[in-house]
């Protein structure tokens, strides 16, 4: 897996998830589409089940899959948060992904109630989402005050509900009101892209790409520049 803030807080679940369970962690990749996330999960071990309403990004997975010799630990189901019970593992995934999805769902709580059905007693959800205030600073920088200001004053965090793909953005206490809300324990909120998204292409040799990926780390748990990275992401925990 990759070394980003993400990927290390993933490994050191999956670590602890197999040594506490003598076993494979069985993960659920809830919108997994292609196999970003869930072919790196195989690969470390894991068995991966990819639930994703679009046929093309499923064929992509098992292509992806086949192509690094995990295919055979992932399972691609067509699907969405509303068949997640028919669909997970029984008693439960050890790890539920649910990276880019609350952005987007009908309605968050609905969608938070699924995922912890479809965790196992003691396992964790992963939840990367879209994070308000890096959209309103972003706008800011380029110019686009009048914009920066309606994202900042829209309850979702929302530009254009009619043109926009994303129905919500979160800021770090949203995100961890939601997530108790659903019953689970949150552990940690971080943040990815935090200020490599902010540093220019044409600076970064090997060398200081090294520096950038090193000073991401640090900065992805530290207030206020957590709050400002261009994703939140957050490991919270269903009670055993």
């Amino acid at each position: 897996m990759r070394s980003d803030a993400v990927h290390e807080v993933l490994e050191t679940e999956i670590a602890n998830a197999a040594q506490r369970l003598g076993r494979r962690p069985r993960v659920l990749d809830v919108g997994g589409g292609s196999g970003v996330w869930a072919v790196p999960l195989a690969e470390a071990g894991c068995a991966v089940t990819v639930i994703d309403p679009s046929p093309n990004a499923l064929a992509t997975l098992q292509r992806r899959a086949e192509d690094a010799g995990v295919a055979d630990r992932v399972t691609p189901l067509q699907g969405d948060t509303e068949a997640l019970e028919a669909l997970s593992p029984d008693g439960g995934a050890d790890l539920v992904l649910a990276h880019g999805l609350l952005e987007v769902v009908d309605d968050v709580d609905t969608a938070i109630a699924a995922l912890a059905a479809a965790t196992a007693p003691g396992g964790a959800v992963s939840v990367l989402v879209a994070n308000r205030y890096a959209a309103v600073l972003a706008r800011a920088l380029a110019g686009r005050v009048g914009e920066a200001l309606r994202l900042l004053n829209d309850t979702d965090g929302v530009l254009d509900a009619g043109s926009e793909t994303l129905q919500r953005r979160f800021d770090t206490e949203a995100l961890q009101r939601s997530l108790s809300a659903g019953g689970f324990t949150v552990e940690l909120v971080q943040g990815q892209g935090v200020l490599s998204d902010l540093v220019p292409g044409s600076v970064t040799d090997d060398h200081t790409a090294e520096t950038v990926a090193e000073l991401e780390q640090a900065a992805a748990t530290r207030p206020p520049l957590r709050d400002i990275a261009t994703r939140l992401h957050a490991i919270a925990r269903k009670p055993a």
